[in-house]
């Protein structure tokens, strides 16, 4: 399976590109899976529902099982956070996997960017960063001295085309 991330600062459109990006990439006939990196308590499950009433009893893992999809909860318990190596070994094969977060990681990634959260640019000091989405017009001073590729932050085609690219999924 080959990787491929997005990642940026908070709200600068992270998730958002992420959901076009799936949708443009499965359209043109390739299977993605996705992981999201959060820095909090991620819920998914609610309290009274049966699932949830199994994990607060004590249950390392909890697999909800439907005619439409399947879940499994896995519970740390105090145990290390996995590693994004040992989350990708979970996943089904796909062509592609779309990481979101996971700054510091070393796979190859784009950057979202909105020049209105003022954050400096990723980009600028790591090198698993090969190109930058941007809403900043071409000459914004914010944009000087990059070494990497600008893109339009909402042209998923050109970003999608340089991903697949940069993957080696097309010339």
């Amino acid at each position: 399976m080959k990787v491929y991330g997005v990642t940026g600062w908070k709200n600068t459109g992270k998730t958002g590109l992420m959901e076009r990006l799936v949708t443009e990439i499965t359209a043109r006939g390739l299977s993605v899976s996705t992981i999201k990196h959060a820095h909090h308590d991620t819920e998914i499950d609610h309290p009274g529902r049966d699932s949830h009433r199994h994990r607060q009893a004590g249950a390392r893992e909890v697999l909800v099982s439907s005619p439409v999809r399947w879940a499994l909860m896995h519970e740390l318990r105090g145990a290390n956070e996995p590693s994004l190596d040992d989350l990708l070994a979970r996943l089904s094969p796909v062509d592609l996997v779309l990481i979101e977060g996971y700054k510091r990681a070393p796979h190859p990634k784009i950057e979202a960017h909105r020049v209105e959260t003022g954050r400096d640019l990723l980009a600028v000091h790591s090198p698993s960063v090969r190109a930058l989405a941007s809403n900043a017009d071409p000459g914004d001073p914010v944009l000087a001295g990059l070494t990497v590729p600008v893109l339009a932050l909402d042209d998923t085609c050109a970003i999608a085309d340089f991903l697949l690219r940069d993957l080696g999924f097309a010339s």
